[in-house]
């Protein structure tokens, strides 16, 4: 019995790692053409973007692979206080943007997307050209996509639209593009297989040891 109970600690993990894969990982393929029309129409109408970011928008899209991305965000909060949307308080930019991110944050690792990497800046350009001007950016942060689809039905998401008001009150300056990874260190994929294979393990052992002290008694 204890052998079997043993046996069934690596079919769970195995099962558990196979459900957290069919979450984590996109398996719909690229975008179709009736999609990407479908979400730039809707992000033109909700979240009015300029002609020439919606011609980039689509190049992104139509170059989709089905698979996941990461978004290097590069952000510059106002110095002062700021007025909170819908309000006449003002607050420190910082938190007017967690009215944003306490809405989208929810949203996106729902989808299967989290912060990969998020620091603050610990000084101006070390090495730069031809670019603008270093604008003092307060922070830079990864984001990791599912997929573009996730993407775009997060952004186009009508249940957004007032936080998004949080963001455009709280940030002065940013600058954001996506890349595809060509080699992911110590992913989720990793560690969550890692951490199932201990649990598996160590069950092993307790079931194992079970079977000689039963035959003792």
């Amino acid at each position: 019995m204890s052998n079997v109970r043993a046996r069934w600690t690596w079919v769970t993990a195995v099962v558990l790692y196979g459900a957290f894969s069919f979450w984590y990982d996109s398996w719909r393929g690229p975008l179709t053409p009736p999609e990407i029309d479908d979400f730039l129409r809707r992000a033109g109408a909700s979240m009015e973007v300029a002609p020439d970011r919606l011609a980039s928008l689509r190049s992104f899209l139509e170059a989709d692979d089905g698979r996941e991305f990461f978004m290097l965000n590069l952000v510059r909060l106002h110095d002062g206080p700021v007025q909170v949307p819908s309000s006449v308080e003002e607050k420190p930019a910082r938190e007017v943007l967690e009215g944003y991110a306490g809405v989208y944050m929810p949203a996106l690792f729902w989808r299967a997307g989290h912060p990969a990497f998020f620091g603050r800046a610990a000084g101006g350009y070390v090495e730069h050209w031809g670019v603008e001007p270093d604008p003092h950016w307060s922070f830079a942060g990864v984001i990791r996509y599912r997929s573009r689809r996730d993407l775009m039905a997060l952004v186009t998401d009508p249940r957004f639209a007032p936080a998004h008001a949080f963001k455009l009150a709280a940030i002065a300056n940013t600058l954001a593009f996506p890349a595809s990874p060509a080699l992911v260190f110590f992913g989720p994929r990793i560690w969550v297989a890692l951490v199932l294979a201990l649990a598996a393990a160590l069950g092993h052992l307790v079931y194992g040891r079970q079977r000689p002290a039963q035959l003792a008694q």
